[in-house]
């Protein structure tokens, strides 16, 4: 079809597949990189190829988003195929899916769009630098820096640690966090994509209206369930007990805006705080799996 957008995704997760959905919903083709197709199954039709093989799907590709991890050598798919993307003649759009770590610690201080990156963790350095990476081709593409919150939707939320035991209460007044639902992710990025825009880079904020502390959504998704909140904890007593990834996670405190975001895509979230969002959960899963 001529005229019609071609997205590629790198590497199709929970984050990639909604977006696969709802680029196919707007009449884009799609392909998707995984890195063995054949023990998986893509969502009807997307084309499934080898990570590794992605060359001529990037030769053909409008658009290319990325959703793989850097490694500690850098972006995965740059380090394959950046002769490919640099030479691709139809490619005029690449996003890249990074995280709000990649501001540090501002000890609840707010964070724009436009303020320095501040990068803290091992992880979120290699973030800023795979970012590094994609800059590098804004002076001949449209170049989207997607730093998210916290992903959550459907079996991946409070519902899911609840109905598991697995949910913890941890009460540390103050100390909120940034989300951002599955499909709110699917509509920034189709947003974005469908701009007319120029060579550049531009940095957007995937995170909902209302950061909230950790213990209030679990309350929230209790009272959903209709069952009763696991006991609180206090942060320094379940500090003892927590792995190095969730000690990292609570040693860092921002407050991630997303005004200019919001402004410059044009759009308004469908799931504009955790209520939201976990009501449209339960009310999915009640489609999906009836009592």
């Amino acid at each position: 079809m001529v005229g019609r957008d071609r997205w590629l995704i790198a590497g199709l997760g929970y984050s990639g597949q909604a977006v696969a959905r709802a680029a196919l919903r707007d009449g884009a083709s799609v392909t998707a990189t995984a890195r063995d197709p054949a023990a998986r199954a893509a969502p009807p039709g997307i084309a499934l190829i080898a990570f590794a093989a992605a060359a001529p799907a990037i030769q053909d590709a409008t658009h290319l988003l990325v959703t793989a991890p850097p490694g500690e050598a850098g972006d995965p798919l740059l380090a394959l195929h950046a002769e490919a993307i640099a030479a691709a003649p139809a490619l005029r759009w690449i996003g890249y899916l990074s995280t709000t770590g990649v501001y540090g610690d501002r000890g609840g201080g707010k964070v724009e769009e436009t303020s320095e990156a501040q990068p803290q963790q091992d992880r979120s350095i290699r973030r800023r630098a795979a970012e590094r990476q994609w800059e590098a081709y804004a002076a001949t593409r449209a170049v989207d820096l997607f730093r998210v919150g916290g992903i959550y939707g459907p079996g991946r939320s409070a519902f899911d640690e609840l109905r598991a035991g697995t949910a913890r209460r941890t009460l540390r007044p103050g100390h909120r966090f940034g989300r951002i639902h599955r499909d709110d992710i699917a509509l920034a990025v189709l947003a974005a994509g469908r701009q007319a825009r120029g060579p550049g880079v531009r940095v957007l904020h995937l995170v909902d209206d209302e950061p909230a502390e950790s213990a209030v959504v679990v309350e929230e998704a209790a009272r959903l369930l209709g069952v009763p909140p696991p006991p609180p904890i206090p942060f320094e007593a379940a500090l003892a007990g927590m792995s190095p990834m969730a000690r990292s996670f609570w040693s860092e405190h921002r407050h991630v805006l997303n005004d200019r975001t919001k402004a410059a895509l044009g759009i308004a979230w469908r799931y504009p705080s955790y209520r939201e969002g976990l009501a449209a959960i339960l009310a999915e899963e009640g489609i999906e799996r009836p009592a």
